[in-house]
């Protein structure tokens, strides 16, 4: 007798698409142990680390949350960001309040089902893909699917939000 691979739970990032209609594949991997980076995860999953893209939360001089949603490989350009919000700055959102404002915990945190709906941006690198893969909403767990359904649920735009490669 075979064992049926079992499904992943669903989290509130696929619930929404559910809601939306919006189709998306979910991908689980050993999370177990040491804490895996972005480039780690597209090697697991075998694919480019410009599909796989990381969910960052920063924060308005006002203390407004901004969601940036970048490749795994690329680092958030604060000022670019700041400017696409139409803030006078920005500063990552400190680890420890994390879980509070998004209800994910570091290496979980998915751009859709966060408590609360924030302004969120895409990096414009985004459409260059077919597919791209966000977090689920936990370790070991991502979401593939299409950038503009991505941007459609989160209710998000794109822009170039990273720094220029040296």
């Amino acid at each position: 007798m075979s064992k049926d691979k079992k499904k992943p739970a669903k989290t509130n990032a696929s619930r929404l698409l559910d809601r939306l209609s919006i189709s998306y594949e979910l991908y689980e991997y050993d999370s177990s142990g040491e804490f895996h980076n972005g480039e780690e995860v597209a090697a697991t999953l075998g694919v480019a680390p410009a599909q796989v893209f990381k969910t960052l939360v920063t924060v308005s001089p006002h203390g407004e949350h901004r969601v940036c949603v970048i490749p795994v490989a690329a680092n958030l350009d604060l000022k670019k960001a700041a400017r696409h919000f139409s803030d006078k700055d920005l500063h990552m959102l400190p680890l420890k309040e994390l879980t509070d404002v998004t209800g994910y915990i570091k290496g979980g945190c998915s751009p859709l089902g966060m408590k609360k709906a924030f302004p969120t941006v895409l990096d414009l690198s985004c459409l260059s893909q077919a597919e791209i893969y966000v977090s689920a909403g936990r370790r070991g767990l991502q979401l593939k699917l299409q950038p503009a359904d991505l941007l459609k649920a989160a209710a998000a735009d794109t822009a170039d939000i990273t720094e220029d490669p040296a």
